[in-house]
């Protein structure tokens, strides 16, 4: 694994905050995509909220998101980590064992941007983003 990344959840309201943090820690941002940019079906209202960003200071990384209409995040567990694991193997393994009495938020899987993706919250609540970027 390189390393453990702070995702940080938004009710649309992400733009304000990627701008905020880049000016407390003078970082870059170093990508947006919109949900509407997004290769699947949205809803209008969504279209301009953030679906992921990342910002960066040096080896200091955070990654954001607006939640998907319909949904909310819930104010002090807007957090989750995500793991960039180095190979399908190590995604599958890591997808299992946080899985395992757990709660599968989205199945491991082929996604639009060129990733295998899952997203799982743990047995002690922690969601865990696990992104092998192909």
């Amino acid at each position: 694994m390189k390393q453990v990344t702070p995702y940080l959840s938004f009710n649309g309201n992400a733009k304000d905050a990627l701008e905020f943090y880049k000016s407390v820690f003078e970082g870059e941002i170093v990508g947006v995509q919109t949900f509407g940019e997004a290769d699947f079906p949205t809803p209008p209202e969504a279209d301009n909220l953030i679906m992921h960003a990342r910002f960066e200071k040096g080896d200091f990384v955070l990654m954001f998101s607006d939640a998907f209409p319909g949904h909310s995040v819930e104010m002090g567990s807007q957090i989750s980590l995500t793991i960039e694991p180095e190979n399908e193997e190590q995604i599958q393994t890591l997808y299992n064992r946080l899985s395992d009495n757990g709660t599968v938020v989205m199945e491991l899987q082929d996604t639009f941007w060129g990733a295998r993706y899952g997203k799982v919250k743990d047995q002690f609540g922690i969601t865990w983003d696990l992104n092998l970027q192909k």
